[in-house]
C-alpha cells in the first residue's frame, strides 16, 4: 500500500510540474537550455587542433578535422549535443542497469540482461582490441565526456528534469568505451528473433500435431526470389530436417511460457520483435541506369521510436592521409563511432538484416543433489557460478548470480521457479532441469573493426576484407563503386551442427547437437557484377535449397523481395533517381492480389456488401492512406486472421499478419475444406468461404461504426503512426507523453510492402509498429546527388526545430539533399562551430 501511494504520489507530483511548466514562461528556458550550441567557438580538452562543424538546414553536422583522433572525439561530442538522453539510455540496457535509472521496475529486466551478460561479452572485446581501435574508442569517448563535463541534469535534456521528479540522485556517469561496445550486442538481440521462434514452435507443439505446426512455419516459396543463386551441391547434413520429440517438447513447454515474460519487457524497451524488423536494399548497375553509374538504395525497417535511432552526419578529414583516411557520410547510431550505412568518396553500401538461426536453446540436465552441476555425457560437471550486483534507484542493490554451462548462461535462472515436471514417454528427462542459451553474439566479436574499415574501404577487395569482421549481426551488404562495380557479400559467424536445423530446443547433455564451428568465410554467399545487373535484398532467402549449409529456416518469406523483383524487371527505360524513389514508396500488396479474388466470387446476398465489394473492382492494389480499398481489404485481413486462427492458438502466439501469415494462407486458401477453416467454438463445420463471407462483413460492419459513408473510408484514418520516445513516452501520463511523442500521423503502406509500416493483426489497432527508420538513395555518378530522410529528425531535445522537422516528409516519401561533398556542404551550411584546444 505504501508503495502505490509514493508511486501515485511521484504520478501526480509529474502532471502538476507539467501543468505549471506548460503554463508558465518557465517552460521556454527549460526546454531550451539542453539545445547544443551550434555556432561560434567551444574550446574542448583533448583536441589536437581545430575542428570545423557546418550543420545544414535540416541540423545534419558535417566534421572536419585534421586527424582520427580528433575526428571521432568531435563525433562523441556532437553525438552527446543532439542525443546524449538517447545514448544514456540505451547503455544502461546495454550494461543492464536500467534500474539505476528507473528503480524497482526495471529490476527484472535488468536481472535478465545480466544473465545474458552483453557487458561481460563487450570487456572481453575491449581487452582484445588493438591499440589503435582502443584510442579511437577513447578519443570518442573523451567527446562525449567533454560535452558531460560542461552540462549537468536538465540542461542535458529535459527527460533529466522529470527523471529528478522519479530519482533525484541520478546522475549520468562519464561514458566509457565499453557503453559504444554494447550498443552491438543490443541491435544484435533486436535483429535476432529466431530464439522467439524455437519457443513458439515447442509451444505449439503442446496443443498442435507436428503437421499442424509445419503449416503454420511453412517453406520459403520456390517461386521468391533468392539473392544468390550458387550451382547444385551436396546438401549438408545439417539442412535435414530435425525430428521433433513431442514428449520432450511437451515437458519443457511450460517453463518456455516463462521466457516470455522478460522478452515482453525487452520488446517494450527496445521496439517490438518479429517479422516487422526488417529492411529493403537494392543495387543497379550503370547497365540499368539514365546516369550508366549504380544507384543504391536502403531503408532499414526498425521499431517505431522518438527520435529516430538513426543519426546522419560527414565525418570527413581535412586532407585524406594515413592518419586520417575519412570522408564518409551517412548515417550513424549516437552512442557509437563511424558511419553504420552510407558512402565515402568511393564506395557506397547498404545493408538488410540476414536473421541467421545463431541462437540454440540446450534442455540440461540438472543434478538433483547440487543444482550448480549438470551433465555433459554421463558425468556431472560444475556450472561456471558468477556473482553481479544490481543497484536500484531508491532501493538496496540485489545480489544475482548466473549460472553458465558450455553452451552459455542459464536463461531459465531469470524466470520463476520451474516446476518439476513428469517424465513422459521413453526421454530420460529428470524432474531437474534448466535451459541455457548459445547464441554468437554471447561470444567476442570483431564488430567494431568493420566500421571503420567499411568508411575508409576504397573498392571492392578492402571492402570485403572490412566486412569479414562484421561477425554478428550478420548482414546482408550491398556494394556500388564510383568505377561502375557492384557487388554483395554476407559475413557473419553462422554456426555448423553436428545435427539438427535449430527450430526446436535440444537436449544439452550428449554431443550429439553441439556446434562444430562456423561457415568459413570465403564460402558464405558473395557475388560481383551478376549479369542481370541489380541486386535486390529484403530479408529473403539469401540461397536456394542447394547451398551447403544451413543459414537458417526462418527467412522472411520474400513478398517484398518479389515486389522489388518485378518494378526493377519490368522497367524498360533506363532508372531515374525519382524511379528509384517511387519504388522506396511502393504501396502494393502482393497479399491483397492472392485474396481479393476470391472475396470477387463469393455470393454476398446483402447488397450493403455488394456495395462495399465495389470499392475492390478497380483497385490497382496500392495501399496509399487515401485509399477506401486499402482500408476495407486490410480490416478484412484482420477479421479473416481472427476467424481463421484464433479458435485454434494461444493467445500469446495469435497471428500477427506479416510476411508469414501471407504465406500460409495463400497456401491455405488452396484448401478450401481444411479443417484451419472450422471455428471450433461453433456446432456446424465452416470451410474457406464461410470464414472469407463472415470476415468481410464484420469488416463491413466495422468500417460502418466509423462512417456509414464507404466513399469516406482512409486506409490512413486507421493506419497511423505515433513516434513515442522509449521511455518518458510511454509513461502512462498523457501530459508527459505529449512532451517527447509525436502523432499520430497517417500512414501508406503496410505488411509485407516495400514501404513496409507493419502493424499487428493480433490487436485491434491498425497503428504502425515497424516502419523504414530511414531512407537512402545513393547515386554513384554524382554522390552529391544522393537522397536520404530519417523518420522524425536528427535532434533528441524535444520542441528543437529538429526534433520531428523530418517526418511529413518521410510519410510521403520525399527526401533532403544528402550532402558530402566540401563545396556543397559549405554552400548549405545553415550554423557553423569550431571546436578548439584549450589556450594554453
Amino acid at each position: 500500500m505504501k508503495r502505490s501511494f509514493f508511486k501515485a504520489l511521484k504520478i501526480i507530483s509529474i502532471a502538476l510540474l507539467l501543468v505549471v511548466l506548460l503554463s508558465t514562461g518557465a517552460t521556454t528556458y527549460l526546454i531550451r537550455q539542453s539545445w547544443p550550441q551550434e555556432t561560434g567557438i567551444i574550446q574542448l580538452a583533448g583536441l589536437k587542433n581545430r575542428v570545423e562543424v557546418a550543420r545544414d538546414k535540416w541540423g545534419i553536422p558535417h566534421i572536419y578535422a585534421d586527424n582520427q583522433h580528433d575526428l571521432f572525439m568531435a563525433q562523441g561530442y556532437i553525438h552527446a549535443q543532439d542525443r546524449f538522453w538517447q545514448m544514456d539510455f540505451w547503455r544502461h540496457i546495454g550494461s543492464a542497469r536500467l534500474a539505476e535509472m528507473f528503480g524497482q521496475s526495471q529490476l527484472e529486466t535488468d536481472r535478465f540482461l545480466r544473465t545474458l551478460g552483453w557487458a561481460r561479452v563487450a570487456q572481453q572485446e575491449i581487452d582484445q582490441l588493438s591499440t589503435e581501435m582502443k584510442d579511437i574508442l577513447q578519443a570518442y569517448a573523451g567527446g562525449v565526456n567533454a560535452y558531460l563535463n560542461e552540462r549537468k541534469g536538465s540542461r542535458l535534456s529535459l527527460e533529466y528534469a522529470v527523471l529528478k521528479l522519479l530519482n533525484p540522485n541520478y546522475q549520468p556517469e562519464p561514458w566509457k568505451p565499453l557503453h559504444s561496445l554494447t550498443w552491438g550486442k543490443a541491435m544484435a538481440w533486436d535483429l535476432g528473433y529466431n530464439m522467439e521462434h524455437e519457443i513458439e514452435r515447442s509451444i505449439l507443439r503442446k496443443t498442435l500435431s507436428s503437421t499442424q505446426v509445419s503449416e503454420l512455419f511453412p517453406p520459403y516459396p520456390a517461386e521468391h526470389p533468392v539473392i544468390v543463386s550458387k550451382p547444385n551441391s551436396t546438401l549438408n547434413k545439417a539442412n535435414a530436417d530435425e525430428p521433433i520429440n513431442d514428449a520432450l517438447m511437451a515437458d519443457i513447454s511450460p517453463a518456455l511460457q516463462f521466457l516470455n515474460q522478460p522478452l515482453d519487457a525487452m520488446h517494450r524497451l527496445l521496439g517490438p520483435a518479429g517479422s516487422g524488423l526488417g529492411s529493403n536494399s537494392w543495387v543497379i548497375s550503370g547497365q540499368r541506369t539514365a546516369t550508366k553509374k549504380p544507384m543504391l538504395a536502403n531503408d532499414p525497417h526498425l521499431g517505431v521510436q522518438m527520435p529516430s535511432i538513426w543519426y546522419e552526419v560527414g565525418l570527413h578529414c581535412t586532407s585524406k592521409s594515413s592518419d586520417c583516411p575519412y570522408d564518409v557520410t551517412g548515417f550513424s547510431f549516437a552512442g557509437m563511432l563511424g558511419i553504420i550505412i552510407g558512402h565515402n568518396d568511393r564506395i557506397a553500401w547498404g545493408t538488410t538484416n540476414v536473421g541467421p538461426d545463431v541462437m540454440d536453446l540446450y534442455i540440461e540436465k540438472v543434478n538433483p543433489k547440487n543444482p550448480n552441476q549438470y551433465e555433459v555425457n554421463g558425468k556431472w560437471v560444475d556450472m561456471q557460478l558468477l556473482t553481479e550486483t544490481i543497484q536500484v534507484a531508491g532501493s538496496k542493490p540485489i545480489s544475482q548470480t548466473v549460472r553458465y554451462t558450455r553452451h552459455g548462461p542459464v536463461i531459465s535462472d531469470t524466470y520463476k521457479p520451474l516446476k518439476d515436471f513428469p517424465k513422459t514417454g521413453n526421454i530420460n528427462l529428470p524432474k531437474n532441469y534448466a535451459i541455457s542459451l548459445r547464441w554468437t553474439a554471447l561470444e567476442p566479436s570483431n564488430l567494431l573493426y568493420a566500421i571503420p574499415q567499411i568508411n575508409r574501404a576504397k573498392n571492392w577487395q578492402e571492402f570485403r576484407t572490412a566486412v569479414f569482421n562484421f561477425d554478428g549481426p550478420a548482414q546482408n551488404f550491398v556494394y556500388a563503386d564510383i568505377e561502375g562495380n557492384i557487388g554483395y557479400q554476407m559475413p557473419g559467424k553462422i554456426p555448423i551442427r553436428n545435427q539438427g536445423d535449430g527450430r526446436y530446443p535440444v537436449p544439452g547433455w550428449t554431443d550429439e547437437f553441439e556446434w562444430k564451428g562456423y561457415i568459413p568465410f570465403e564460402k558464405l554467399p558473395s557475388i560481383f557484377n551478376p549479369p542481370q545487373g541489380y541486386i535486390a535484398t529484403a530479408n529473403n532467402a539469401v540461397t536456394g535449397v542447394d547451398y551447403p549449409y544451413l543459414i537458417t529456416k526462418d527467412w522472411n518469406y520474400g513478398q517484398r523481395a518479389k515486389r522489388i523483383v518485378e518494378m526493377i524487371e519490368g522497367k524498360k527505360d533506363p532508372f531515374t533517381l525519382a524511379d528509384v524513389q517511387q519504388m522506396q514508396g511502393d504501396n502494393k500488396s502482393l497479399n491483397a492480389i492472392e485474396l481479393v479474388p476470391i472475396l470477387q466470387r463469393i455470393d454476398f446476398q446483402d447488397k450493403r456488401l455488394q456495395q462495399a465489394r465495389k470499392l475492390l473492382e478497380n483497385w490497382n492494389f496500392q495501399e496509399s492512406m487515401d485509399e477506401p480499398a486499402a482500408a476495407l481489404f486490410e480490416v478484412f485481413w484482420k477479421h479473416l486472421l481472427a476467424g481463421t486462427f484464433h479458435d485454434n492458438l494461444p493467445k500469446n502466439y495469435l497471428p500477427h499478419g506479416g510476411d508469414r501469415w501471407i504465406e500460409v494462407v495463400k497456401q491455405l486458401i488452396k484448401q478450401p475444406n481444411s479443417s484451419w477453416w472450422d471455428n471450433k467454438n461453433t456446432s456446424s463445420v465452416e470451410n474457406r468461404d464461410q470464414i472469407f463471407r463472415k470476415a468481410f462483413t464484420d469488416a463491413v460492419d466495422e468500417l460502418e461504426r466509423i462512417d456509414k459513408d464507404l466513399t469516406r473510408w482512409r486506409w490512413g484514418n486507421l493506419h497511423t503512426i505515433t513516434f513515442r520516445n522509449l521511455t518518458l513516452g510511454k509513461s502512462g501520463i498523457s501530459t508527459l507523453e505529449a512532451l517527447f511523442n509525436r502523432g499520430p500521423f497517417s500512414s501508406s503502406g503496410g505488411s509485407a510492402i516495400v514501404n513496409a509500416t507493419q502493424w499487428d493483426a493480433s490487436t485491434d489497432s491498425y497503428e504502425v509498429r515497424w516502419l523504414p527508420s530511414m531512407r537512402m538513395i545513393m547515386d554513384l555518378k554524382d554522390l552529391d546527388n544522393s537522397l536520404s530522410i530519417n523518420s522524425t529528425g536528427q535532434s533528441g531535445h524535444a520542441f528543437h526545430p529538429h526534433y520531428d522537422d523530418m517526418i511529413n516528409l518521410w510519410r510521403k516519401t520525399e527526401y533532403h539533399p544528402m550532402l558530402s561533398g566540401k563545396k556543397v556542404v559549405k554552400s548549405n551550411t545553415s550554423a557553423h562551430l569550431t571546436l578548439m584546444p584549450p589556450v594554453s
